[in-house]
């Protein structure tokens, strides 16, 4: 029953997704020569990213549902309480199937689509117009710049990584216009459509500053649908077109064990006071809202007051596992 999997959540990197197969018909989109990136390199993001994604623990309902949404060619919605590992799991999949760095786009009340898909720089754009001579050839691509969105959906040979993070905070209309273009994996730069005459082809720089992108006639074309995660909180309802389009996934607060293996997976702690703050931890989650991380916090705080009596190191590991729902005290 293991045979399918290409996510396979068990941190390892690996090649796996070269036996992806082909996707079903109905998302099947760009076909024509395949933008190659570098898959080892994180264009000077943060380091970071990488270590989180080795100590991720993901269950075997999880990894099913990422393997169902690399399969389909589908977003994955992640919902969870928060610190239950939604945002995590993008980049276990990044780190594990060597994917490259992970595109995300943070999610506000007023992040609009184009905001995810490219910036214009048209003030800079006007200026090198009044300055430049006739003669001088322009290098409008410059003067544009991909988002994570934008970026996700180039024609890359293999799939990128894109977490579009807490999608629930978003403008009620986002979700819909995001459909558009998951749906037919292209988008337009009307600034760029609009010069197709004279000026065929440009090419823009990426999110991650990665190579050039070729942008042909305006559009930007998918070729490799990206492995999306979209993550929730709970705190909306989403339309039911939106959700159809999207493989579901519910992640639940972390039973013993699993809380046990994700502090040894960042901390590597065995020590007898690690187990008691888990048992810490879960008294005080039965009451109130607590998040993982407050828990590794605690374990942390602990164990750097190891010279301390067993009763302070539980005090002082206590001012970080405060309820995150303010009617608690």
């Amino acid at each position: 029953m293991s045979d399918w999997l290409i996510y396979r959540g068990t941190g390892d990197p690996h090649d796996g997704i070269a036996d992806l197969p082909e996707p079903p018909p109905w998302r099947v989109f760009y076909t024509d020569e395949p933008t190659p990136f570098d898959r080892d390199h994180d264009y000077g993001l943060s380091a970071r990213w990488p270590l989180r994604a080795a100590a991720y623990q993901a269950d075997r309902h999880a990894v099913e549902m990422v393997n169902t949404a690399l399969y389909l060619r589908r977003p994955l919605l992640v919902t969870g309480d928060p610190g239950v590992g939604k945002s995590s799991l993008a980049y276990a999949v990044a780190h594990e199937l060597r994917l490259g760095s992970v595109l995300r786009w943070p999610i506000t009340s007023r992040s609009t689509l184009k905001d995810g898909l490219y910036r214009y720089d048209a003030i800079g754009r006007l200026e090198e117009v009044d300055s430049a001579s006739p003669a001088t050839p322009v290098d409008v691509g410059r003067y544009f710049r991909l988002g994570p969105l934008g970026t996700a959906m180039a024609p890359y040979s293999l799939p990128r990584v894109l977490l579009v993070d807490e999608i629930d905070k978003s403008d009620i209309d986002l979700p819909n216009d995001l459909l558009d273009v998951f749906e037919e994996g292209i988008f337009e730069i009307p600034e760029l459509s609009r010069v197709a005459d004279t000026l065929a082809d440009a090419e823009v720089r990426p999110a991650d500053d990665g190579d050039r992108v070729a942008v042909t006639a305006g559009r930007v074309r998918c070729r490799a649908f990206p492995f999306v995660v979209l993550t929730s909180n709970g705190e909306r309802d989403f339309p039911p077109a939106f959700l159809r389009r999207c493989v579901r996934l519910h992640l639940p607060a972390p039973s013993p064990d699993r809380l046990r293996a994700i502090v040894h997976a960042h901390l590597g702690e065995t020590a007898p006071h690690a187990e008691k703050l888990i048992d810490l931890f879960l008294e005080r989650r039965s009451k109130g809202e607590l998040a993982t991380d407050q828990l590794l916090q605690a374990v942390y705080l602990a164990r750097h007051a190891a010279g301390e009596a067993p009763a302070d190191r539980g005090h002082i590991a206590e001012l970080v596992l405060q309820y995150l729902n303010q009617d608690r005290r």
